[in-house]
């Protein structure tokens, strides 16, 4: 009886549909039937399909997914049979014959779903569903609607091949689960590639189909499993499953309960992969002229984006990041890894670990004062114009020095750090001395200090051009050498690299190039580098700064590593010891280690973990050389071993270097000879009572009112520093 009814009420809707349609449909017929003179309805073109962009490390492995939906567009050659087999039978069974549109399976489809509890089948074909999803979005659900997608069907069919058609519908259909296509649903629901799905789990997918949010079986497992009963139904009814099969899958079969990923994809964001985020879409035009492009093409185009970072390199670089002991305070340490020879950035640690909406600053990157370890590029810059190693110039601490520009603080004291007295520019290096150095760097001139510090670190995050709201720039100030600016590792690691490629300045990058989705290129790394330094300076400087691992600063932990490789570096530990660092290079890496609280300033003095470490006070000597020693040497393990070649003999004798205004002057302008003078010899009886003493000339001097500082605005790396002989006088001018 139930049955009867049923078939009854059938009929009656069936007739009051047909009723309804020719009603509503006629006039447009009609019309239609005599327009003679109008164009067929011309079919829209597909739209590419959007495409998640992929990114390698230089070993080729995936390291990094940048998409907004999950799309993954395969060819119909890459869908087992199985899978096609499973969605024809749940969604269009009749594919393979129809012509776009089914009136006999519409019908029927009508007619199941009307007699069942649930909807078995959809009433349009898979030509319509793909019609629909690609070319009516935004239209009106009115009575044009589904004729107008009917006529879109008939002329796909006509325009492409079944094949074709399939797999635009496998490529585009919602999953649910941000999962559009087939290849991100079994990705999403399974973990697998298409190639690795079994006919029930393509079954199940299919049933997804009708509709994703209803059947999700992460949030409605039940209704999800319901779902999945009659789609087996379906499968049996259909021959393509034997019911004893079908039973125990329905036993057996585990309802996905949560998101998943390929293994092989299974990759989380982490510092680098933000850093090559931000670089495509703010700092570089490489994928797109606007930001619009640029996101597009980032998060919809496919691109395979290759980038320097080594697998290995960096895994080193994490593990020695470990070195520095968890506090309560929460202090962590940043590294950068820069290849010598190229700018490629080989390894970028910006902390502990990268935490979406937690842990997201990147102090590799973050600029911070880097206390003594800037004086490499006081030093490269005085050695350019002139300097030797073995110049004289006084490092007494305290010393007060002129604080140009600045009418509140116009004389700036340095009060901290070690005395060094009246030294070597080489030894003022290792001993890192901080009057000796704020005094170069105004002998020098820190215009010229400046200038010199832009083009050995240039960066498309480091240059003067940048406006104050992206990085604030490099200010000549006198407190320049104590580290008053703020430098980040990137940029500290790229300035050592120009000293260690013996004056050459290869910019830092991260990207070795970029391909779209159909594989053709779209951007290939190429950089001849630039020569900011002579060869001669760069490799003097580098002599220099081999003493800082083995008589200086960082001897305690890195003479070890001195002594079998070697390598030049500088300290530095900013004031009250908020922050400190290592900045060193070999011939093959430019590394620099930076060690603070990433929040706030906080003294690294008295850390309980850091005593029970054996620090007391953290400075560049400490964490940030153990660090960095601790990358390197495993980072070098299975290198041989490089040196750079020795620098070229000095070609004068020392002078002595001094701060005109600041230190006076005075020079030897000629010498008094006094008389000279008889004193006994021997009191022996027979011998000369008496001999005489050639007294020493006194020199005479007088001030030298001629030498001044180097004029402020020059940048002419060559322009003389202001220096008088070693006999000279030079004293505090009173």
């Amino acid at each position: 009886m139930t049955w009867l009814v049923r078939l009854g009420l059938v009929v009656v809707a069936g007739a009051m549909l047909i009723t309804a349609v020719t009603a509503g449909v006629a006039p447009r017929v009609w019309r239609i039937a005599n327009a003679h003179n109008e164009e067929p309805v011309a079919l829209p073109e597909f739209l590419p399909l959007a495409q998640r962009s992929y990114v390698y490390d230089s070993a080729g492995n995936e390291i990094a997914i940048y998409e907004l939906e999950n799309s993954q567009p395969i060819t119909f050659d890459e869908i087992p049979q199985s899978v096609i087999d499973a969605f024809i039978a749940v969604e269009d069974n009749e594919f393979w014959v129809h012509h776009g549109v089914n009136a006999r399976s519409f019908v029927r489809a009508m007619l199941s779903n009307f007699a069942s509890d649930a909807p078995l089948q959809g009433a349009s074909t898979i030509t319509m569903q793909v019609v629909k999803n690609d070319f009516m979005a935004g239209f009106e659900r009115d009575g044009r609607y589904k004729l107008l997608q009917i006529a879109y069907a008939v002329r796909l069919e006509k325009e492409l091949t079944k094949e074709q058609i399939l797999e635009r519908y496998l490529n585009t259909v919602f999953f649910g689960n941000n999962s559009y296509g087939i290849a991100a649903a079994a990705e999403t629901y399974f973990g697998k590639f298409v190639f690795e799905l079994t006919f029930p789990e393509a079954a199940f997918l299919a049933g997804l189909v009708r509709a994703p949010s209803s059947y999700d079986p992460i949030n409605r497992p039940e209704r999800s499993r319901a779902r999945f009963i009659q789609v087996l139904d379906r499968l049996v009814e259909d021959g393509l499953l034997a019911e004893d099969e079908a039973e125990l899958v329905r036993t057996e079969f585990v309802i996905p309960e949560r998101v998943n990923r390929i293994p092989t994809r299974d990759v989380a964001r982490t510092y680098f992969s933000e850093t090559i985020r931000d670089l495509l879409l703010n700092d570089s035009d490489l994928i797109g002229q606007t930001y619009e492009e640029r996101y597009t093409a980032l998060y919809r185009g496919g691109l395979r984006i290759h980038t320097t970072l080594d697998p290995d390199l960096q895994t080193q670089a994490e593990a020695a990041r470990d070195e520095l002991p968890d506090t309560v305070e929460g202090f962590d340490a940043a590294i950068t890894s820069i290849e010598t020879s190229t700018g490629a950035v080989r390894a970028l640690v910006g902390g502990r670990g990268f935490i979406p909406g937690q842990n997201e600053v990147n102090l590799a990157l973050a600029p911070s004062q880097t206390g003594s370890s800037i004086k490499i590029f006081i030093l490269a810059s005085a050695l350019q114009a002139g300097a030797i190693p073995d110049d004289l110039l006084d490092g007494t601490r305290p010393c007060s020095l002129p604080n140009v520009g600045n009418n509140i603080e116009p004389v700036f004291t340095i009060t901290d750090g070690v005395s060094g007295g009246l030294a070597s520019l080489r030894e003022h290096t290792y001993r890192s001395i901080n009057c000796a150095y704020a005094r170069l760097s105004q002998i020098v001139g820190l215009d010229r200090v400046v200038d010199t510090t832009y083009r050995m670190a240039a960066s498309d995050l480091l240059r003067p051009d940048l406006p104050a709201s992206v990085r604030e720039p490099i200010r000549p100030y006198a407190s320049f050498a104590t580290g008053a600016n703020e430098m980040s590792t990137l940029d500290m690691a790229s300035g050592i690299q120009t000293i260690a490629n013996e004056g050459v300045h290869l910019e830092p990058y991260f990207i070795e190039r970029i391909d779209d989705a159909e594989g053709r290129r779209l951007y290939t790394h190429n950089s001849r580098g630039v020569r900011v330094l002579d060869r001669s300076v760069a490799l003097t400087a580098v002599n220099v700064m081999k003493d800082t691992l083995t008589l200086g600063t960082a001897r305690r932990e890195l003479a070890e590593f001195a002594a079998v490789r070697p390598a030049a570096g500088k300290t530095g530990t900013q004031q009250s010891n908020y922050t400190a660092w290592f900045v060193g290079a070999t011939p093959y890496l430019a590394t620099a280690v930076m060690v603070r609280d990433p929040d706030r300033y906080t003294p690294m003095v008295n850390i309980d973990e850091f005593v029970a470490a054996g620090v007391p006070r953290v400075q560049g000597g400490t964490f940030p050389a153990r660090i960095w020693g601790a990358f390197m040497e495993p980072a070098h393990r299975d290198r041989p071993v490089e040196d750079w070649e020795a620098p070229p003999p000095q070609t004068r004798p020392p002078v002595r270097l001094y701060l005109p205004g600041n230190e006076c002057a005075e020079v030897v302008v000629g010498y008094e000879q006094p008389e000279s003078t008889a004193v006994p010899e021997s009191t022996v009886v027979g011998e000369p009572p008496t001999t005489t003493i050639v007294a020493e000339p006194t020199p005479i001097y007088e001030p030298l009112t001629t030498a001044t500082t180097v004029p402020a605005g020059t940048i002419d790396p060559y322009a003389p520093m202001p220096s008088v002989p070693l006999d000279a006088y030079v004293g505090p001018c009173e």
